[in-house]
């Protein structure tokens, strides 16, 4: 509530000085942070656009439609990359579950299905044996899914995505980066619906850059 008090100061005050046109659309500090250290991206000439998420996290799951929205419409530009947040252990299982979808190539099958389980049809999915049974729930054969879960490769990335996620500074999930640089969550964009919006200012931001050089 007092940073939008004080943005509104800061409107204001251009107003008055006449210099309205040198504020943003967005301003960092208020609907957007900066990531620092900037944190290297995974995409080569890209912008990334990277989402921290958790599958038990409701407000993750109402981004979910404007997140689909914006897929269909997205600069080319840009690169979409997602990686499970694990801020505390108890969502590691969860992670564990993405990784493993992703290993057999079913991310489309098991990603929004996920979500859909626990936030819409109220499943308790919390252990190793729910995720297993949510696999071949979804037709997926159980040696195969119980192959990818022990796999090496799938804990190098469960790993991999504690140590990345740390370091964006992360505190709550659903959390945007933009390109490694700036951080985007419903609370600094005002709202789910706005976090889109938000990232698409810092993305043309971005651009603007990649072109100038």
């Amino acid at each position: 509530m007092k940073s939008r008090i004080l943005r509104t100061s800061l409107i204001l005050l251009a107003l008055l000085l006449g210099s309205f046109n040198v504020l943003a659309e967005y301003m960092e500090g208020f609907e957007y942070q900066r990531v620092t250290p900037a944190q290297p991206v995974s995409t080569e000439n890209k912008i990334e656009v990277l989402e921290l998420f958790w599958y038990g996290c409701s407000h993750c799951y109402r981004l979910e439609p404007y997140l689909h929205e914006w897929l269909k419409t997205k600069p080319a530009n840009v690169e979409y990359v997602r990686l499970p947040a694990i801020l505390n252990d108890s969502w590691g299982i969860h992670a564990h579950a993405y990784y493993t979808a992703e290993a057999l190539g079913v991310v489309d099958k098991i990603h929004t299905p996920l979500f859909d389980a626990i936030h819409k049809h109220r499943k308790p999915i919390v252990t190793e044996e729910d995720i297993r049974q949510f696999f071949i729930d979804q037709g997926i054969a159980e040696v195969e899914s119980n192959n990818a879960w022990n796999s090496f490769s799938v804990k190098m990335k469960l790993n991999r995505a504690k140590i990345r996620g740390s370091r964006y500074g992360a505190t709550g999930v659903p959390t945007l980066v933009v390109n490694g640089k700036y951080r985007v969550t419903g609370t600094t964009a005002g709202g789910t619906a706005n976090i889109m919006k938000v990232v698409n200012f810092l993305i043309k931001k971005e651009s603007k850059k990649m072109v100038s050089k």
